[in-house]
């Protein structure tokens, strides 16, 4: 028996996560997404505004940042939320250099005595950090400033929020809290059909109006569909590139004797699986920014692979 159309976006894809949150007329969706995500620390934020999302630096020759959403609340308060599709080299580095912005951007040009509002980074990711691996049911990660004696937070200012979606595995009948909901919608939004009752709130049934694919225009559907399709071709090709490299890493690994030949052979598949992706997206015209973005590699090695691409 076929599968049922699709009804609703796949909220991973670009297309889909900014038309969900990035948009005015959705604000709301993502106001009460923070609020939930944040309570415990935050209390009740009561408006957001989006603010630009590509940051310059100071001059011309600094580096850029492009986050898929950045917004302010009534506080002053900076919010970047990232959605991260594929593991990439140095993820966390870019975090960090990412709240480098909003922090920056506080400082007024006349006399100041320093005082920051708070700057959190929520990372939304379609996958698991290594490092993660051996924790299957922690799938939220709270980092901040802390003191390694006493694990006591020494400032509060600055927040780092890591939600690993693929570990979110509650069935609809194991949610408990609004939060636990928002985390099931946004990890099987692409393979409901009917509105479960527990997810019949207004705020739900908004979501689910805005991601109806039946009701995008012919260009919503066109921009959607390119989004899905790189979306689908990124999964394919990661994916392949870990099976290839794990594939080799054993090969090497047993021709060796040692596990550090294993270890070796698996990073350098993952190596040649990245570039080959990085490849492939320039030869479907994709821009540079984001191909950085999306791969982890700098800007001196795509320009390497362009030129042995040539």
């Amino acid at each position: 028996m076929a599968n049922p159309p699709v009804k609703y976006l796949n909220p991973f894809t670009d297309y889909g996560f900014k038309k969900l949150f990035g948009e005015e007329p959705n604000k709301n969706l993502l106001l009460d997404f923070l609020n939930e995500l944040l309570k415990d620390e935050q209390g009740q934020i009561v408006s957001l505004n989006y603010i630009k999302n590509e940051q310059l630096g100071s001059s011309d020759l600094d580096r850029r940042a492009i986050f898929d959403l950045y917004c302010e609340n009534e506080a002053g308060e900076r919010f970047i939320v990232e959605l991260q599709k594929s593991k990439q080299r140095f993820f966390k580095d870019r975090t960090v250099y990412y709240s480098t912005f909003p922090i920056r951007d506080q400082a007024p040009k006349n006399d100041w005595d320093y005082q920051l509002s708070a700057v959190y980074l929520i990372a939304i990711l379609d996958f698991v950090f290594d490092e993660d691996q051996a924790q299957p049911e922690k799938y939220r990660y709270d980092v901040k400033l802390t003191d390694t004696d006493t694990c006591k937070v020494f400032y509060d200012k600055l927040t780092f929020i890591y939600l690993e979606m693929p570990k979110f595995t509650k069935t609809i009948e194991q949610l408990e809290t609004r939060f636990d909901k928002w985390l099931y919608v946004l990890r099987n939004l692409a393979e409901i059909q009917a509105i479960p009752p527990s997810l019949q709130e207004q705020v739900f049934e908004q979501l689910f109006a805005t991601a109806e694919i039946a009701k995008f225009s012919r260009e919503q559907m066109r921009s959607y569909e390119d989004s899905l399709k790189y979306y689908r071709d990124l999964k394919n090709s990661m994916d392949t590139a870990r099976d290839e490299g794990k594939v080799e890493g054993i090969e090497i690994g047993r021709e060796e004797g040692i596990e550090i030949g294993r270890e070796e052979g698996i990073e350098m598949g993952r190596e040649a699986g990245i570039k080959s992706v990085a490849l492939a997206l320039l030869q479907e015209g994709m821009s540079e920014a984001m191909i950085l973005k999306t791969t982890g590699l700098t800007a001196a090695e795509l320009a390497q692979l362009r030129q042995e691409g040539a």
